[in-house]
């Protein structure tokens, strides 16, 4: 298994006898191979980071071949982002658009809500499943209140899957802004809860310390869990890794590019300029096509036709 250093852990317990269950996932590498693929600033970062946190907490409550994906559209200068993840461990994402977005002041205000409404606006989170099966995706969507990642996700499985669902997301920066760490939490109640127990529960989710700044001082996430939830005795299981991986080649790429008119592709064949690079959204690794490759998409493409 690759270490903490190298990869997010994400670890499951139990909680109240046995009774909730819950993933904690230390994510400060994951997010920081996210900043730097993206080349993000301090403010993209903890945005971008928080759903990428939230999405991979989601995904660790699907199985086998399993995937999901969170979506966001917004009015603000955010204007959205998506965030995809696999049962496995995998989880990718981007900002639509990268604004140079203004710091708070101070620093230490970065994640108060107030703040997340400005740059939200008005939007909507949609969250889909893909089934390992290839039965239909289902998909869910409901407003994002204040800008708060959490809360929608919440909501989300309140809503759409009939689950009592606490989340505490933390991206936690030095006070140069540089990232330091990041983390998150999920608790859910299992059938036969006690209702009163899992209220108490998730009200003391929602007051927690930051998890990101225990992990930035060399904590790890099972004994911070352990200190915060001592009174419902934590039960540790398994840990897994979890890694900013993306699944873009050049084949994925042509085959976009078979997607175009073949007018379009002929004007790009003629016209270039070459190489045409083609850049994908969630790692920005870039991919170019040298007109002979371009004239070859084209003969496919007219084959199709």
């Amino acid at each position: 298994m690759e270490s903490r250093a190298e990869a997010g852990i994400a670890s499951s317990f139990l909680l109240a006898e046995k009774t909730v269950r819950g993933v904690i996932i230390e994510g400060t590498a994951l997010v920081q191979e996210m900043r730097q693929r993206q080349a993000l600033g301090t403010l993209e970062t903890m945005i971008l980071g928080q759903a990428l946190l939230g999405t991979a907490l989601t995904a660790s409550t699907l199985k086998g071949g399993d995937e999901i994906s969170l979506r966001v559209d917004c009015s603000g200068p955010v204007t959205g982002l998506v965030v995809e993840a696999t049962a496995s461990g995998e989880v990718r994402g981007y900002l639509k658009q990268v604004p140079i977005l203004p710091l708070p002041t101070p620093l230490a205000s970065l994640g108060e809500t107030s703040h997340l409404r400005t740059l939200w606006g008005e939007g909507f989170l949609t969250i889909t499943r893909f089934m390992e099966e290839g039965r239909q995706p289902f998909s869910s969507t409901l407003p994002l209140q204040s800008g708060d990642i959490a809360a929608a996700i919440a909501t989300y499985y309140r809503v759409s899957e009939q689950t009592p669902t606490a989340i505490h997301l933390s991206v936690f920066f030095d006070p140069q802004g540089k990232l330091a760490g990041a983390g998150g939490l999920l608790v859910q109640a299992m059938p036969g809860a006690d209702k009163k127990i899992f209220a108490a529960l998730a009200h003391q989710t929602q007051n927690l310390p930051c998890l990101g700044k225990a992990l930035a001082e060399g904590h790890t996430s099972g004994t911070w869990l352990e200190a915060q939830f001592a009174s419902f005795v934590p039960v540790m299981l398994e840990e897994k890794p979890i890694r900013y991986r993306c699944r873009c080649d050049a084949e994925r790429m042509r085959l976009l590019l078979l997607h175009l008119s073949l007018k379009d592709l002929e004007d790009m064949r003629a016209n270039g300029p070459f190489p045409v690079i083609l850049t994908c959204h969630f790692c920005n690794q870039h991919y170019p096509f040298e007109q002979e490759a371009l004239a070859e998409i084209c003969r496919e493409k007219q084959a199709q036709t």
